[in-house]
């Protein structure tokens, strides 16, 4: 279960990564857009595990890729904006949120039931 700490800190680091996204990602992504879904702190606060769903994009993997390829660039913008609010920066990890792509294949599976 999650502290009152760490749900303050992973909103508070979702937003701001999502601005980070804003700036940083046409420069990084090349056309694909990408969003902050979640973020899961650790009990320490000192690693921040962040979802994303990843849309345009043909490989989600190799968008991962490029994401962790650029990780300490984004870590320091990232920086710039949570250092005033937080004691300790955490460092990040980035995850796919396959959620909405699960979602869409139910969708057509129930369809395909429904069609019979």
């Amino acid at each position: 279960m999650e502290t009152k700490k760490q749900k303050q800190i992973s909103e508070l680091i979702k937003r701001n990564f999502g601005l980070v996204l804003q700036q940083e990602g046409p420069m990084i992504l090349e056309g694909t857009f990408v969003t902050v879904t979640q973020v899961v702190m650790s009990s320490d606060l000192g690693q921040a595990k962040i979802y994303v769903s990843i849309f345009n994009a043909n490989d989600k993997q190799s968008t991962l890729i490029l994401l962790r390829q650029h990780k300490h660039r984004l870590q320091q913008a990232l920086v710039t904006r949570i250092r005033k609010h937080v004691r300790r920066i955490p460092r990040i990890e980035f995850y796919i949120d396959d959620t909405l792509d699960e979602m869409e294949r139910l969708n057509n599976l129930f369809d395909e039931i429904n069609d019979k």
